[in-house]
């Protein structure tokens, strides 16, 4: 695997609307990978906070590239359940998002994101993450 077979994963499996979001692969390992969201006015609302949506749709785009990374290939899959706990605002600052991998089977996924400030590395979500192998 590589960043550019990862990076490369978003215009080909991802809508649109969430390739709008202009995700960059930052790293990965044998765990999973680290995403950038950059800061955008788009994305954010009152204030300059980032908002939730923006932030679940990183989340859940970067588990999918952690799937992609720990099977080596590209497997259709479904969100089954995801959980989300916002713990402070994410204002003028980019976003890393961090999905690992926990557990992988035949026909189920598990998952763990953190959401954290690129510049203060402060976690400002954490996401729990369960996915329909198809």
């Amino acid at each position: 695997m590589n960043i550019e077979t990862l990076q490369a994963a978003l215009p080909e499996y991802f809508a649109p609307w969430v390739q709008a979001l202009g995700l960059k692969v930052d790293a990965f390992d044998q765990h999973g990978v680290t995403l950038r969201l950059p800061q955008d006015d788009q994305l954010s609302r009152a204030g300059g906070m980032v908002c939730g949506q923006a932030m679940m749709a990183a989340a859940d785009t970067a588990m999918v590239l952690a799937l992609i990374n720990h099977f080596g290939e590209f497997r259709p899959c479904t969100t089954v359940q995801m959980n989300s706990s916002f713990l402070k605002p994410l204002s003028k600052q980019d976003a890393l998002i961090e999905a690992r991998v926990i557990r992988a089977g035949k026909s189920l996924a598990f998952g763990e994101i953190d959401l954290r400030g690129a510049d203060d590395g402060k976690s400002v979500s954490r996401f729990t993450t369960t996915y329909a192998l198809l």
